[in-house]
């Protein structure tokens, strides 16, 4: 089952949401180490305050088993600022409510293949008043790759989303 949340009800989840984050990215290509998910989860502390933020959380009983959210991003969001290449400036303009930014989806890796990522994705877009949704995802992430694609993400360039990160891909899904 997945229940969409708003950012005091995912706050509520944080222990059992950064235990599918550790699970979900320790496997390669993300190698995600203990600091790294105390790093996410710093993140996810004023992500879930932030206006408009939104949460699809799957859960098997009581345990969740999958995640996925994010927040429109703002009119001086720094997003675009980590692309290698810069874009048009069209495409990069944000006025708060243009793009949804999706920050995590992750699933327990004894849950996947069952649909419960296109399940909780389909859950999280439903209803946005934005025009686009945008995340980035490793290359080297194939089955999510292929996941993003078929649900009609378009590539519109390469990032390095922190200091010391991997290059990911910048895709964009117009709503």
């Amino acid at each position: 089952m997945v229940r969409v949340l708003d950012g005091a009800q995912t706050a509520f989840l944080e222990e059992q949401l950064k235990a599918v984050f550790a699970e979900a990215f320790a496997e390669p290509p993300y190698g995600a180490s203990p600091p790294d998910v105390e790093r996410a989860f710093r993140r996810f502390r004023s992500q879930v305050r932030r206006r408009g933020f939104r949460a699809a959380v799957a859960f098997d009983g009581e345990t969740v088993v999958g995640m996925a959210y994010g927040y429109p991003l703002a009119a001086g969001t720094g997003w675009w600022d980590t692309l290698i290449e810069p874009v048009a400036e069209d495409l990069r303009l944000e006025n708060g409510k243009r793009t949804f930014g999706l920050f995590e989806l992750a699933v327990r890796p004894a849950w996947r293949r069952r649909g419960v990522a296109a399940e909780m994705h389909r859950a999280l877009l439903n209803g946005l008043k934005n025009q686009r949704v945008m995340l980035n995802s490793r290359p080297e992430a194939t089955a999510a790759q292929a996941a993003y694609r078929a649900w009609g993400y378009r590539p519109v360039g390469t990032a390095v989303p922190w200091e010391g990160a991997a290059e990911h891909d910048v895709l964009l899904l117009e709503l």
